[in-house]
């Protein structure tokens, strides 16, 4: 583990270019399972994630060549050897469902763990993958403490209506269905623009994929991939995260290669804390020195909220970065976890520093904004946006503060100290 040690209270400016996206670059290095024909992948982050795919892929005699400094990845699974899959999936990432279809397709039978997979945001279970796989044709049993997944031919055509929107649930359905025989139909669908992304990518390799970016899918199955070559698009999180870290500090920040299509939700959440997002084409910005005063709601007897759920309600994973500029704003706000109900465990971390918040319930916490914050050491739980918000609220703190276990932070930022410097940051790895 590595600890950052933020020296704050520096106004952050200056221009940021992120990163691809991590949440569209592993699904769609999953895909490429799919396919024998050579994939080109561009605007690949370098990232741990990625690492412990292309490690997995190489394993099983693939042949991978990522030029990191290009951020170009070439991918070959012509000579794939399913006899040498002994060690089992990728260990640390919870993306590794996101192999479930493409190598069952590929090797016609998985073992797996019996036990749900989570993480720090709570329990993540495996059913809804496994039904999506046994509702177009999988057979699941239990063996030895874990389970089986076999296909006796192809993936067949079906259509489900699964309980909630999962992201990587409803990526699974679509690698499988893709190469699946007669049509399949997904209700329900998750929409978030990673999701479009694979939905693009598995298009320009020849599926049949309708209703992007609706909760209803629609795939005509095919009967095979071609490859080609792909980029991988920027991350809006990360476009988030430097506007942020940029308005918590009272600085100048510009992030070049935004989708402004995007923003119009998230805009408005910053807006509620008194902060102006702006676009200039496809760069994003925010101004310095920004009045971080909450915006009492017309309705005046409620608090004013930010409600985090599935694409296209605010997303989810950047609430902590809202909770975190919170606490430098004039006022009282609630925010809304609905998908988590682990999400607000690292508060008490946040109240080292001298933020209020009360956690109303495993959902829900009100900030208290605007009280007086100290330099502390603090305990990053293992989850990306949470390390980040406490990195945020250190950067906004006059004097020496230690973030520990930090190192999180890579899963998604591959240069993440390197830009915050460039910005005028004082911090490093220790």
């Amino acid at each position: 583990m590595s600890d950052l040690i933020v020296h704050g209270g520096r106004p952050l400016s200056g221009t940021i270019v992120p990163s691809g996206n991590k949440n569209s670059v592993l699904p769609i290095l999953c895909a490429s399972l799919l396919t024998d024909a050579p994939v080109t992948l561009r605007n690949v982050p370098d990232i741990t994630d990625v690492e412990k795919l292309a490690a997995f892929f190489a394993e099983q005699g693939s042949r991978i060549t990522w030029d990191k400094a290009a951020a170009t990845m070439r991918l070959d699974h012509s000579t794939f050897e399913p006899h040498r899959l002994a060690a089992g999936l990728p260990d640390g990432m919870r993306s590794s469902v996101l192999l479930f279809a493409p190598l069952l397709h590929r090797l016609k039978k998985l073992s797996l763990p019996g036990n749900a997979k989570g993480c720090a945001l709570g329990i993540r279970e495996l059913d809804p993958h496994l039904e999506i796989l046994a509702k177009l044709g999988a057979k699941i049993s239990r063996a030895r403490g874990g389970l089986t997944l076999s296909l006796p031919n192809k993936f067949s055509g079906a259509r489900h209506w699964p309980d909630y929107m999962s992201v990587t649930a409803t990526e699974n359905f679509l690698m499988a269905a893709a190469v699946a025989e007669g049509e399949s139909v997904l209700i329900n669908a998750a929409s978030e623009p990673h999701v479009q992304d694979l939905c693009v990518v598995l298009n320009q390799m020849g599926a049949r994929i309708t209703g992007l970016g609706t909760s209803r899918l629609a795939v005509e199955g095919v009967a095979r991939l071609r490859g080609g070559t792909f980029t991988i698009s920027t991350d809006y999180h990360e476009v988030v995260t430097f506007l942020a870290l940029g308005a918590i500090t009272g600085g100048d920040v510009r992030v070049k290669n935004s989708v402004p299509e995007h923003f119009d939700l998230i805009a408005r959440a910053f807006a509620k804390l008194g902060v102006s997002v702006e676009h200039d084409g496809t760069t994003a910005r925010v101004r310095k020195n920004q009045k971080l005063r909450i915006t009492e709601p017309f309705t005046t007897n409620l608090l004013p909220k930010i409600e985090a759920a599935p694409w296209p309600y605010f997303p989810v994973d950047l609430l902590p970065l809202m909770v975190a500029l919170s606490t430098r704003c004039e006022g009282t706000v609630h925010f809304w976890n609905k998908v988590y109900e682990n999400g607000f465990s690292w508060i008490p971390e946040l109240a080292k520093f001298g933020a209020h918040a009360v956690v109303s319930d495993p959902h829900r916490i009100v900030v208290f904004g605007n009280r007086p914050l100290r330099p502390a050491e603090v305990v990053s739980p293992y989850v990306i946006r949470a390390t980040v918000a406490l990195t945020m609220v250190a950067a906004s703190i006059k004097g020496r503060s230690v973030v520990k276990n930090a190192d999180t932070i890579r899963r998604a930022h591959p240069r993440f100290v390197e830009n915050l410097r460039t910005l005028g940051a004082e911090l490093e790895w220790k």
